[in-house]
Protein backbone atom coordinates (compact mmCIF):
# COMPACT_ATOMS: atom_id res chain seq x y z
CA UNK A 1 0.00 0.00 0.00
CA UNK A 2 3.13 1.99 0.65
CA UNK A 3 4.01 2.26 -2.84
CA UNK A 4 0.96 3.78 -4.04
CA UNK A 5 2.37 6.56 -2.52
CA UNK A 6 5.58 6.62 -4.53
CA UNK A 7 7.14 8.37 -7.71
CA UNK A 8 3.97 8.23 -10.46
CA UNK A 9 5.49 5.13 -12.38
CA UNK A 10 6.14 3.18 -9.31
CA UNK A 11 2.24 4.19 -7.96
CA UNK A 12 1.05 2.63 -11.39
CA UNK A 13 2.62 -0.63 -11.65
CA UNK A 14 1.85 -1.11 -7.61
CA UNK A 15 -1.69 -0.88 -8.53
CA UNK A 16 -1.42 -3.64 -11.26
CA UNK A 17 -0.40 -5.84 -8.48
CA UNK A 18 -2.37 -4.44 -5.58
CA UNK A 19 -5.63 -4.83 -7.97
CA UNK A 20 -5.45 -8.92 -8.13
CA UNK A 21 -5.19 -8.59 -4.19
CA UNK A 22 -8.63 -6.75 -4.34
CA UNK A 23 -10.32 -8.68 -7.25
CA UNK A 24 -8.65 -12.24 -5.52
CA UNK A 25 -12.71 -13.39 -4.92
CA UNK A 26 -11.01 -15.98 -2.03
CA UNK A 27 -8.68 -13.64 -0.45
CA UNK A 28 -7.26 -15.03 2.82
CA UNK A 29 -8.91 -13.17 5.86
CA UNK A 30 -5.78 -11.47 6.57
CA UNK A 31 -5.98 -9.64 3.69
CA UNK A 32 -9.67 -8.77 3.63
CA UNK A 33 -9.25 -7.75 7.28
CA UNK A 34 -6.47 -5.53 5.84
CA UNK A 35 -8.23 -3.88 3.28
CA UNK A 36 -11.51 -3.23 5.52
CA UNK A 37 -9.37 -1.74 8.56
CA UNK A 38 -7.57 0.84 5.82
CA UNK A 39 -10.70 1.07 3.50
CA UNK A 40 -10.95 5.02 3.54
CA UNK A 41 -7.34 5.57 3.13
CA UNK A 42 -7.10 3.27 0.41
CA UNK A 43 -10.43 4.84 -1.43
CA UNK A 44 -8.65 8.62 -1.11
CA UNK A 45 -5.45 7.41 -2.50
CA UNK A 46 -6.81 5.51 -5.20
CA UNK A 47 -8.95 8.51 -6.19
CA UNK A 48 -6.23 10.65 -6.21
CA UNK A 49 -4.13 8.29 -8.25
CA UNK A 50 -3.80 9.17 -12.16
CA UNK A 51 -1.36 7.56 -14.87
CA UNK A 52 0.59 10.43 -17.01
CA UNK A 53 -1.03 9.90 -20.04
CA UNK A 54 -5.10 9.04 -20.56
CA UNK A 55 -5.35 5.35 -20.71
CA UNK A 56 -9.34 4.40 -20.34
CA UNK A 57 -8.16 0.78 -19.36
CA UNK A 58 -6.20 1.84 -16.25
CA UNK A 59 -9.68 4.09 -15.07
CA UNK A 60 -12.04 0.73 -15.92
CA UNK A 61 -9.29 -0.98 -13.53
CA UNK A 62 -9.32 1.70 -10.96
CA UNK A 63 -13.42 2.44 -10.57
CA UNK A 64 -14.10 -1.86 -10.18
CA UNK A 65 -11.26 -1.60 -7.44
CA UNK A 66 -12.80 1.66 -5.95
CA UNK A 67 -15.99 -0.60 -6.08
CA UNK A 68 -14.63 -3.69 -4.67
CA UNK A 69 -13.73 -1.89 -1.62
CA UNK A 70 -16.12 0.53 -0.90
CA UNK A 71 -18.37 -2.76 -0.78
CA UNK A 72 -15.96 -4.54 1.28
CA UNK A 73 -17.86 -4.84 4.96
CA UNK A 74 -16.64 -6.56 8.26
CA UNK A 75 -18.85 -9.31 8.10
CA UNK A 76 -17.87 -10.39 5.17
CA UNK A 77 -14.69 -11.84 6.58
CA UNK A 78 -16.39 -14.51 7.95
Amino acid sequence: MNLLRSSKSIQIEAFHVFKLFVANQNKPADIANILVENKSKLLRVLAELKPDKEDERFEADKSQVLREIAALEPQDLA
